[in-house]
């Protein structure tokens, strides 16, 4: 599956998606490096390249690990922004490898807001958090230029739905009005 993101919620779904073996794209520059050292010990696997470095290269890695029966994960806004708009990678990896896309969102009640493009968020200790996911989007092998346009469009309307919910909600994780199912 090919996992989207925003980038302001990297530290905890850092945490959410720990020691799973996700594939993760990150650049060879000196953040990239120093991310992947850190993503390497959660348990992620590093693909390299970015969307504005490498971009070809690190779309082929990923199809690779995709092949391979790995799930990829897209930062979908990074490496710099714009804040909350969607890049159109995991579509176009969706279509030449037939794996659904997912979008999630993990929203922070007490965190700590960086002063960056993203405003990534640092859970702070005993925070409340809730992950929303979407339904899974696939992507046919034989889409056309509008129809990965509307495909774009329908990830970029998921990964807006999952946010909108997860903040909105998050208050009420635990609570009597949002109560957790056990199964």
């Amino acid at each position: 599956m090919i996992l989207a993101f925003w980038h302001s919620c990297i530290f905890p779904a850092t945490y959410v998606w720990r020691k799973l073996q996700i594939r993760v794209m990150s650049s060879d520059s000196f953040d990239g490096e120093w991310t992947g050292r850190i993503i390497r010990k959660f348990g992620f696997v590093k693909v390299r390249g970015s969307s504005s470095r490498g971009a070809v290269r690190a779309l082929l890695g990923m199809r690779r690990e995709l092949e391979q029966g790995w799930a990829v994960a897209f930062t979908i806004d990074g490496p710099r922004g714009p804040r909350f708009v969607a890049k159109p990678g995991p579509v176009l990896l969706g279509r030449a490898t037939g794996a659904p896309m997912v979008t999630f969102h993990v929203a922070v009640q007490n965190a700590w807001i960086l002063n960056t493009w993203d405003q990534s968020m640092i859970p702070k200790p005993f925070s409340r958090a809730l992950m929303r996911v979407s339904r899974r989007i696939v992507v046919p092998a034989d889409a056309d230029e509008s129809q990965k346009e509307r495909f774009h469009g329908e990830l970029q309307a998921a990964l807006d739905r999952v946010r909108e919910f997860a903040e909105a909600n998050v208050a009420k994780v635990g609570s009597v009005e949002f109560p957790v199912r056990k199964s």
